[in-house]
């Protein structure tokens, strides 16, 4: 595979363009968004590798906030160092975070059937992307009957056992059964990203991720304002939650309701208009932060917390990269990255059922339209975009017709 190595070439407007288009376009959710995620970068620009992909989402995985999100992040740094973080995290939020900011004042429009039908051919699209991710991942990382075998009980347990916390379980476990098994295993698909964080500012964002995680409580008692609550309650949801956008749902709900800064219907009609857009679930924030009660309420309150929510998200992550890059050259931990790599697959492969199927597949015409969708991007090559396009006009009409 051909690999663009030329990772500062990015500018800020290229790299925000991108996620731009994934932005508008991603729908499905988190492993929804990291299939897209492979087709944009590893399968179309070819920015990195599979196994490169793999480790990188794997690494996501084990950090608090949006795993997809961070990928995304991760993927701007490494193109346009803090410019291109910059890029990618605002190309890919500000769509979601718009529409729901606007939706809180129109959530009546999202009872309509059209409405309705157009969402469920957008799950139809994500259905046939994640299937796709899979195909291509599994060919690449589960080329062996050992990557198979670590592949199969991966998605077994996630199946079997649907907690959150087992995912960075099976991701560690994958790890040490490729670091047992793998040993004849060559990994010559991995090689050094350019990364140029330096260690001094990897241990900076750190403590500053701990400096505002304990910081920022203390200051909102001390000195009391709307701002200052607004960016404690969301920076900390962004800090401690572990498994993505849904999880973060109840620790939200407990910070918001109960205080009186929104109330429990309205937190509700949000959080159902958050699954209706493309983009990060995180965005949820945006909503919550533009209705609140309170001084700061509209697109002032859904900014702060937007960027209260996000900040602990690239904190950590860029605490953490150079560590990893280091750790990833070496031999044995190589091996585990195989089996990591093997791990993920069958992570996404349990996901591809659960949610994403048993959500979107509930008639035989569902299914019709995934397997062209799937056919589409596997063999004909088209762009998911187009499939984004015209999965919303399939269920738009289907809804139209019964």
């Amino acid at each position: 595979m051909r690999h663009d190595t030329d990772f500062s070439s990015s500018s800020f407007w290229s790299l925000f363009r991108i996620f731009l288009v994934l932005g508008l376009t991603s729908f499905g959710g988190p492993v929804a968004h990291l299939g897209y995620f492979r087709t944009e970068f590893v399968q179309k620009r070819q920015w990195l590798s599979e196994q490169d992909y793999a480790e990188l989402v794997a690494l996501c995985q084990f950090l608090p906030g949006p795993a997809s999100s961070q990928v995304g992040l991760a993927i701007g740094l490494l193109r346009g160092h803090y410019r291109g973080a910059l890029a990618a995290w605002l190309g890919f939020t500000l769509p979601s975070a718009i529409l729901l900011i606007v939706f809180s004042v129109s959530l009546p429009f999202l009872q309509s059937e059209l409405t309705q039908g157009v969402l469920h051919g957008l799950k139809l699209v994500a259905v046939a992307v994640v299937a796709h991710a899979v195909w291509g991942m599994a060919k690449t990382l589960c080329n062996t009957p050992a990557k198979v075998s670590i592949m199969t009980l991966s998605a077994v347990l996630i199946l079997l056992l649907p907690v959150v916390w087992l995912q960075p379980a099976v991701i560690l476990l994958g790890g040490l059964l490729g670091y047992l098994y793998l040993t004849n295993e060559t990994t010559t698909g991995t090689r050094t990203l350019p990364l140029t964080l330096s260690f001094s500012a990897a241990n900076a964002f750190g403590v500053l991720f701990l400096v505002l995680l304990v910081g920022l409580p203390l200051f909102s008692q001390l000195y009391p304002s709307a701002a200052l609550q607004l960016v404690d309650i969301f920076y900390r949801a962004g800090a401690l939650v572990f498994g993505g956008g849904h999880v973060v749902m109840p620790l939200l709900q407990a910070e918001v309701v109960p205080t009186g800064l929104v109330d429990a219907d309205t937190f509700l009609a949000g959080y159902a208009a958050a699954q209706a857009v493309p983009g990060p679930l995180f965005t949820f924030a945006a909503f919550l932060g533009a209705t609140a009660t309170g001084s700061i309420t509209g697109w002032l309150g859904g900014v702060l917390a937007l960027l209260a929510i996000f900040l602990p998200s690239f904190l950590v992550l860029a605490a953490v990269l150079p560590y990893w890059q280091t750790l990833r050259s070496s031999a044995k931990v190589s091996r585990c990255m195989a089996g990591v790599g093997a791990s993920v697959t069958g992570i996404l492969l349990a996901a591809l059922y659960q949610p994403i199927w048993l959500s979107s597949i509930l008639s035989p015409m569902d299914l019709a339209l995934a397997l062209i969708g799937f056919v589409a991007l596997q063999f004909w090559h088209r762009p998911a975009w187009q499939l984004v396009l015209l999965g919303a006009l399939a269920g738009g009409l289907l809804a139209l017709s019964f």
